[in-house]
Protein backbone atom coordinates (compact mmCIF):
# COMPACT_ATOMS: atom_id res chain seq x y z
CA UNK A 1 0.00 0.00 0.00
CA UNK A 2 3.17 2.35 0.18
CA UNK A 3 4.07 2.41 -3.26
CA UNK A 4 0.07 3.30 -3.87
CA UNK A 5 0.26 6.81 -1.45
CA UNK A 6 1.53 9.18 -5.01
CA UNK A 7 -1.34 7.98 -7.03
CA UNK A 8 -3.88 7.43 -3.91
CA UNK A 9 -3.09 11.17 -3.72
CA UNK A 10 -2.92 12.23 -6.97
CA UNK A 11 -6.50 10.59 -7.65
CA UNK A 12 -7.98 12.00 -4.34
CA UNK A 13 -7.08 15.50 -6.02
CA UNK A 14 -8.46 15.19 -9.38
CA UNK A 15 -11.67 13.97 -7.55
CA UNK A 16 -11.77 16.83 -5.70
CA UNK A 17 -11.09 19.32 -8.37
CA UNK A 18 -13.50 17.49 -10.56
CA UNK A 19 -16.39 17.91 -7.61
CA UNK A 20 -15.30 21.67 -7.61
CA UNK A 21 -15.39 22.52 -10.84
CA UNK A 22 -19.06 20.25 -11.34
CA UNK A 23 -20.48 22.45 -8.70
CA UNK A 24 -18.92 26.05 -10.20
CA UNK A 25 -22.26 28.10 -11.28
CA UNK A 26 -21.60 30.46 -14.65
CA UNK A 27 -20.31 33.63 -14.25
CA UNK A 28 -23.37 36.03 -14.49
CA UNK A 29 -20.93 39.41 -15.33
CA UNK A 30 -20.31 37.56 -18.66
CA UNK A 31 -23.92 35.60 -19.21
CA UNK A 32 -26.11 38.32 -17.75
CA UNK A 33 -26.43 41.76 -20.32
CA UNK A 34 -27.59 43.57 -17.55
CA UNK A 35 -24.29 42.87 -15.77
CA UNK A 36 -21.63 43.00 -18.55
CA UNK A 37 -20.75 46.69 -18.27
CA UNK A 38 -20.78 46.57 -13.76
CA UNK A 39 -17.09 45.52 -13.08
CA UNK A 40 -16.83 42.61 -11.22
CA UNK A 41 -15.54 41.74 -7.86
CA UNK A 42 -11.96 41.38 -6.80
CA UNK A 43 -10.94 37.67 -7.44
CA UNK A 44 -10.75 35.72 -4.55
CA UNK A 45 -7.29 34.62 -3.10
CA UNK A 46 -7.54 31.07 -2.27
CA UNK A 47 -5.24 29.93 0.69
CA UNK A 48 -2.33 27.68 0.65
CA UNK A 49 -3.87 24.33 -0.02
CA UNK A 50 -0.38 22.45 0.63
CA UNK A 51 -0.11 24.08 4.03
CA UNK A 52 -4.19 23.13 4.70
CA UNK A 53 -4.12 19.46 3.71
CA UNK A 54 -3.33 17.99 7.24
CA UNK A 55 -6.15 20.06 8.56
CA UNK A 56 -8.89 19.06 5.76
CA UNK A 57 -7.22 15.57 5.66
CA UNK A 58 -7.25 14.07 9.58
CA UNK A 59 -3.95 11.99 9.13
CA UNK A 60 -2.47 13.87 6.87
CA UNK A 61 1.03 13.64 7.36
CA UNK A 62 3.22 16.81 7.48
CA UNK A 63 5.45 17.61 4.94
CA UNK A 64 9.16 18.02 5.63
CA UNK A 65 10.11 21.17 3.57
CA UNK A 66 12.55 21.36 0.84
CA UNK A 67 13.97 18.34 -0.20
CA UNK A 68 17.17 20.01 -1.13
CA UNK A 69 17.35 21.13 2.60
CA UNK A 70 18.14 17.77 3.67
CA UNK A 71 21.69 16.26 3.07
CA UNK A 72 22.15 13.28 0.57
CA UNK A 73 21.47 9.80 1.86
CA UNK A 74 19.58 10.40 4.35
CA UNK A 75 16.47 8.61 5.44
CA UNK A 76 13.28 10.34 6.43
CA UNK A 77 11.67 9.52 9.72
CA UNK A 78 9.29 6.00 9.54
CA UNK A 79 5.65 6.62 9.99
CA UNK A 80 4.62 4.47 12.77
CA UNK A 81 2.16 1.59 11.78
CA UNK A 82 -0.51 3.95 13.49
CA UNK A 83 0.16 6.93 11.60
CA UNK A 84 -0.38 5.07 8.24
CA UNK A 85 -3.29 3.37 9.31
CA UNK A 86 -4.68 6.42 10.27
CA UNK A 87 -3.99 8.14 6.81
CA UNK A 88 -5.55 5.04 4.96
CA UNK A 89 -8.17 4.80 6.99
CA UNK A 90 -8.64 8.89 5.90
CA UNK A 91 -8.11 8.31 2.28
CA UNK A 92 -9.68 4.95 1.48
CA UNK A 93 -13.47 6.65 1.87
CA UNK A 94 -12.61 9.69 0.00
CA UNK A 95 -11.67 7.09 -2.71
CA UNK A 96 -14.25 4.78 -2.56
CA UNK A 97 -16.52 7.66 -2.69
CA UNK A 98 -15.20 8.46 -5.98
CA UNK A 99 -16.22 5.20 -7.54
CA UNK A 100 -12.47 4.11 -7.30
CA UNK A 101 -11.23 0.41 -6.55
CA UNK A 102 -7.78 -1.31 -6.59
CA UNK A 103 -8.23 -2.19 -10.09
CA UNK A 104 -8.58 1.12 -11.08
CA UNK A 105 -5.98 2.81 -8.80
CA UNK A 106 -3.32 0.40 -9.74
CA UNK A 107 -4.35 0.61 -13.96
CA UNK A 108 -3.94 4.39 -12.99
CA UNK A 109 -0.43 3.71 -12.35
CA UNK A 110 0.28 1.73 -15.07
CA UNK A 111 1.76 2.24 -18.66
CA UNK A 112 1.24 -0.77 -20.80
CA UNK A 113 1.12 -1.37 -24.06
CA UNK A 114 -0.48 -4.24 -26.37
CA UNK A 115 1.71 -6.27 -28.14
CA UNK A 116 1.14 -6.07 -32.34
CA UNK A 117 -0.63 -9.17 -33.67
CA UNK A 118 1.35 -11.78 -35.14
CA UNK A 119 4.68 -11.05 -32.46
CA UNK A 120 5.22 -13.83 -29.90
CA UNK A 121 6.23 -13.47 -26.44
CA UNK A 122 9.93 -14.57 -27.22
CA UNK A 123 9.80 -11.83 -29.82
CA UNK A 124 8.78 -9.24 -27.62
CA UNK A 125 11.43 -10.53 -25.21
CA UNK A 126 14.42 -10.24 -27.57
CA UNK A 127 13.50 -6.95 -29.02
CA UNK A 128 13.27 -5.68 -25.51
CA UNK A 129 16.87 -6.78 -24.77
CA UNK A 130 18.03 -5.29 -28.12
CA UNK A 131 16.85 -1.76 -27.43
CA UNK A 132 17.28 -1.83 -24.37
CA UNK A 133 21.26 -1.72 -25.24
CA UNK A 134 21.23 0.64 -27.67
CA UNK A 135 19.68 3.31 -24.97
CA UNK A 136 22.43 2.27 -22.65
CA UNK A 137 19.73 0.19 -20.12
CA UNK A 138 21.29 -2.30 -18.36
CA UNK A 139 18.99 -5.70 -17.74
CA UNK A 140 20.47 -6.25 -14.53
CA UNK A 141 17.31 -9.15 -13.40
CA UNK A 142 14.84 -11.59 -14.82
CA UNK A 143 12.21 -13.39 -13.17
CA UNK A 144 10.08 -15.55 -14.76
CA UNK A 145 7.32 -15.91 -12.44
CA UNK A 146 5.65 -18.35 -14.68
CA UNK A 147 7.80 -20.83 -13.89
CA UNK A 148 7.43 -20.61 -10.29
CA UNK A 149 3.72 -20.43 -10.70
CA UNK A 150 3.64 -23.67 -12.14
CA UNK A 151 6.96 -25.60 -10.03
CA UNK A 152 5.44 -24.24 -6.94
CA UNK A 153 1.35 -24.35 -7.28
CA UNK A 154 1.31 -26.90 -10.20
CA UNK A 155 -0.74 -24.67 -12.22
CA UNK A 156 -0.10 -25.04 -15.65
CA UNK A 157 -3.50 -22.84 -16.33
CA UNK A 158 -2.08 -19.20 -15.59
CA UNK A 159 -1.11 -17.36 -18.44
CA UNK A 160 2.68 -17.19 -19.07
CA UNK A 161 3.94 -13.84 -17.23
CA UNK A 162 8.13 -12.61 -16.78
CA UNK A 163 9.36 -9.69 -15.25
CA UNK A 164 12.57 -7.66 -16.79
CA UNK A 165 14.68 -5.97 -14.47
CA UNK A 166 16.92 -2.72 -15.97
CA UNK A 167 18.62 0.02 -14.60
CA UNK A 168 20.14 3.48 -15.09
CA UNK A 169 22.97 3.60 -12.65
CA UNK A 170 23.35 7.39 -13.08
CA UNK A 171 19.65 8.61 -12.71
CA UNK A 172 19.15 6.20 -9.79
CA UNK A 173 21.99 6.98 -7.67
CA UNK A 174 20.75 10.89 -8.15
CA UNK A 175 17.73 9.87 -7.46
CA UNK A 176 18.52 7.87 -4.40
CA UNK A 177 20.57 10.47 -2.96
CA UNK A 178 17.46 12.97 -2.69
CA UNK A 179 14.90 10.18 -1.72
CA UNK A 180 17.01 6.64 -0.47
CA UNK A 181 13.38 4.92 -0.26
CA UNK A 182 13.10 5.33 -3.92
CA UNK A 183 15.23 2.43 -3.91
CA UNK A 184 12.13 0.12 -3.70
CA UNK A 185 10.88 1.07 -6.91
CA UNK A 186 14.90 0.54 -8.00
CA UNK A 187 15.76 -1.16 -10.35
CA UNK A 188 13.04 -0.19 -13.44
CA UNK A 189 10.80 -3.18 -13.83
CA UNK A 190 8.73 -4.18 -17.48
CA UNK A 191 6.88 -7.04 -17.18
CA UNK A 192 5.35 -8.99 -20.06
CA UNK A 193 2.36 -10.78 -19.38
CA UNK A 194 -0.57 -12.60 -21.18
CA UNK A 195 -4.11 -11.60 -20.25
CA UNK A 196 -7.30 -14.10 -20.61
CA UNK A 197 -7.69 -13.30 -24.41
CA UNK A 198 -3.78 -14.41 -25.35
CA UNK A 199 -3.48 -11.09 -25.72
CA UNK A 200 0.41 -10.13 -25.13
CA UNK A 201 1.22 -6.34 -23.15
CA UNK A 202 4.23 -4.81 -21.47
CA UNK A 203 3.88 -2.75 -18.43
CA UNK A 204 5.71 -0.56 -16.61
CA UNK A 205 5.06 2.02 -13.02
CA UNK A 206 4.40 4.81 -14.21
CA UNK A 207 7.26 7.74 -14.58
CA UNK A 208 5.96 10.51 -16.00
CA UNK A 209 6.51 13.65 -14.87
CA UNK A 210 5.05 15.44 -17.17
CA UNK A 211 1.73 15.70 -14.52
CA UNK A 212 4.20 18.28 -12.38
CA UNK A 213 4.34 20.84 -15.51
CA UNK A 214 3.09 24.07 -14.43
CA UNK A 215 3.52 23.47 -11.07
CA UNK A 216 6.08 24.24 -7.84
CA UNK A 217 7.82 20.81 -9.00
CA UNK A 218 11.09 21.92 -7.15
CA UNK A 219 8.85 22.32 -4.30
CA UNK A 220 7.52 18.67 -4.60
CA UNK A 221 11.59 17.50 -4.71
CA UNK A 222 12.63 17.79 -8.05
CA UNK A 223 14.77 20.09 -9.19
CA UNK A 224 15.74 21.05 -13.33
CA UNK A 225 18.37 17.90 -13.14
CA UNK A 226 16.32 15.55 -11.52
CA UNK A 227 13.07 16.25 -13.49
CA UNK A 228 15.74 15.50 -17.05
CA UNK A 229 16.75 12.18 -15.22
CA UNK A 230 13.53 10.96 -14.30
CA UNK A 231 12.37 11.94 -18.44
CA UNK A 232 15.50 10.11 -19.41
CA UNK A 233 14.02 6.99 -17.48
CA UNK A 234 10.85 7.39 -18.32
CA UNK A 235 11.79 7.79 -22.40
CA UNK A 236 14.24 5.33 -22.28
CA UNK A 237 11.59 2.98 -20.73
CA UNK A 238 9.05 4.02 -23.09
CA UNK A 239 11.52 2.85 -25.74
CA UNK A 240 12.20 -0.31 -24.85
CA UNK A 241 8.40 -0.65 -24.05
CA UNK A 242 7.40 -0.13 -27.76
CA UNK A 243 10.08 -2.05 -29.28
CA UNK A 244 8.72 -5.28 -27.47
CA UNK A 245 5.63 -4.39 -28.09
CA UNK A 246 6.15 -3.96 -31.90
CA UNK A 247 8.36 -6.80 -32.66
CA UNK A 248 11.09 -4.36 -33.35
CA UNK A 249 14.00 -6.70 -33.95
Amino acid sequence: MKKLLPTLMLALGAGISAQVLAQTPANPYTTNPYLQNVPPPAPITLPNMGNMMPALIPGMPKGTGKITSVPPWTMSKSPTPEEKKKFMKTMIPQLSSMGLNMRDIMNFMTTKYKVAEGVSFDDVVESMKLRANQVNLKLVGHSPMIKDIQAVLGDTSTPRMEVFHFCDIEAGREIMMLVPESIVYLPCRIAVMEDAQKNIWVLTLDWDTAWLDGMDSEGMGLSPEMKVLAKKIHDNMDNVMRAGANGDL
